[in-house]
């Protein structure tokens, strides 16, 4: 078949293209309750319950979404990238048929549980693959595209449960929406079957046959080209280094040993709880019951404002891709936590005036926030563990920042029926003072990655270690001479196909291949 053929650019699309459609479905499976809570045939069938209840029954997702990632932490490293992703899809599709055939609250939450398992796998799974895939110039755009995709699943979900309010007096209004999440996953299957795994998965299991042949089609060149080889050899040896430094178990994950595990592991999972304690979920979840709880929109309206907002945060979420490698991630969290928190203190004055043109100022500002979030946040929370963490931590650090998000907004999905019932504005009022929060920790402990490959970032942080002292931006020219002079040793004695692993490391000095393992 043609798309087992792929190979270079062709391969890289095919590649974005199956994680897009995990993606969509992530994105689908977010949003499609927010508008689901004001349909009166699903109101009806559940007997009508409570904003507590609501809120269980929303956040029993997020708890499925916190065992999947779990999850993935033990098996994501056995099974690899691909079989990973696709066991988050049958979950998924488990999930999505008890929900759409429920007829009873414990059914219901069985069924959000269940699905959540799947997103919460996909969640951390399908980031690692793409930038183990992709080139590193191209790796923050190419997982910005996913979150943009991500928003269209929300957009998909806002534009259809308005659709159904066309449709009042059936069961079929809702019902339908939460079936259709099955859609996305069959074709997220599909898609995976067909792609390659991660050739740097592949090296740290000893195939490194399989590596250099995928490696090859993403370079769209022979499997023996050199530089095929060379980019083969510079994976193994940066395993082969890691391996020589020891096995990273539980123990050393809360320490800080020569590879700074418990740093990249803290800085990845701080990504995904500025993100959520940002707020974005009180707007992603909650947005037509914000405005017609809080700003008296009808439901039918509260769901076309939705949906133009959020396809407003596809358009800047699309924006960031363009310069987020360019820009940078840390500068670009900086200006989305400052401002979001700015528009978040607008959005509470605005209510607490309770006037028609404060509530329209309000409303504005929601929709403002979004521009800030989709430059942001959208993103980079996905990004940054994917490429902080080390080869042999890099599916743990990742699956313990996504646990923090679902954590995170199990918490936020959980408190905000209730925090709007009784706090009204004062609710926003605390996700504007934790924006503002966030911007010295982002200043003084964020390192930027934008642009340096894997190896490079590995590199890194054992520099920076070793130095004691040394600034990040010196590590990071250090880092990248090393990985510039492994390159070059490596060119001088690799000009045939290598089978095996690196007889030798190239990397650091005599006295660090002597260290003791940390």
């Amino acid at each position: 078949m043609w798309i087992n053929e792929l190979q270079g650019r062709g391969l890289t699309i095919g590649i974005t293209a199956t994680c897009g459609a995990a993606f969509l479905l992530f994105g689908f499976d977010q949003g499609v309750f927010g508008g689901i809570l004001g349909n009166m045939m699903f109101l009806n069938t559940f007997n009508n319950p409570s904003p507590t209840i609501q809120g269980q029954i929303v956040s029993s997702y997020d708890i499925g979404c916190i065992l999947g990632a779990l999850m993935t932490i033990f098996v994501g490293d056995i099974l690899g990238r691909r079989k990973t992703i696709a066991l988050g899809c049958i979950w998924v599709i488990i999930g999505g048929t008890i929900q759409a055939s429920s007829y009873g609250l414990a059914q219901m939450i069985v069924g959000r549980i269940v699905a959540g398992l799947g997103i919460g796998m996909n969640s951390a799974a399908v980031p690692i693959w793409q930038s183990e895939t992709c080139k590193p110039e191209h790796r923050g755009k190419l997982i910005a595209l996913q979150l943009v995709l991500v928003i269209g699943g929300i957009v998909l979900t806002n534009w259809m449960n308005l659709g159904f309010t066309y449709v009042p007096d059936s069961d079929v209004s809702w019902r339908f929406p939460l079936a259709f999440q099955l859609f996305f996953a069959f074709v997220a299957i599909a898609l995976v079957a067909c792609m390659p795994e991660s050739p740097r998965w592949l090296c740290t299991k000893g195939r490194n046959d399989e590596a250099q042949i995928i490696i090859g089609r993403l370079q769209a060149k022979p499997a023996d080209d050199e530089s095929v080889v060379e980019a083969l050899q510079l994976i193994i040896t940066s395993v082969a280094y890691e391996k020589e430094l020891g096995k990273v178990g539980w123990r050393e994950v809360f320490s800080n040993g020569k590879q700074q595990t418990f740093r990249r592991i803290a800085l990845g999972a701080g990504t995904s709880l500025m993100q959520q304690m940002g707020g974005i979920n009180v707007v992603v979840y909650y947005m037509p019951v914000i405005l017609t709880t809080s700003f008296g929109f009808s439901n039918r309206m509260a769901l076309i404002l939705s949906a133009c907002d959020f396809i407003s945060l596809m358009f800047w979420g699309s924006i960031v891709m363009l310069v987020i490698d360019k820009w940078g991630r840390k500068n670009l969290m900086l200006l989305g936590a400052g401002a979001q928190g700015i528009c978040f203190a607008i959005a509470a004055g605005g209510l607490a005036l309770d006037t028609k043109a404060s509530n329209a100022v309000a409303v504005t500002a929601i929709f403002v926030y979004h521009v800030f979030f989709g430059l942001s946040f959208l993103s980079i929370p996905f990004c940054y563990p994917s490429e902080i963490n080390s080869q042999q931590m890099r599916n743990v650090g990742s699956s313990i920042a996504m646990i923090t998000n679902w954590l995170f907004v199990y918490v936020v999905v959980l408190i905000t029926p209730v925090g709007i019932a009784n706090l009204g504005w004062k609710f926003y009022i605390i996700f504007a003072v934790l924006n503002i929060v966030w911007l010295p920790f982002i200043w003084y402990f964020y390192i930027e990655t934008a642009g340096l490959s894997l190896e490079e970032i590995d590199r890194l942080f054992v520099i920076q270690y070793e130095s004691k002292g040394m600034s990040w931006k010196e590590a990071t020219r250090l880092a990248k001479e090393e990985i510039a002079v492994a390159k070059m040793q490596i060119h001088e004695k690799t000009q045939h196909p290598i089978v095996g692993v690196a007889e030798h490391n190239e990397f650091g000095s005599s006295d660090e291949k002597s260290a003791t393992p940390v």
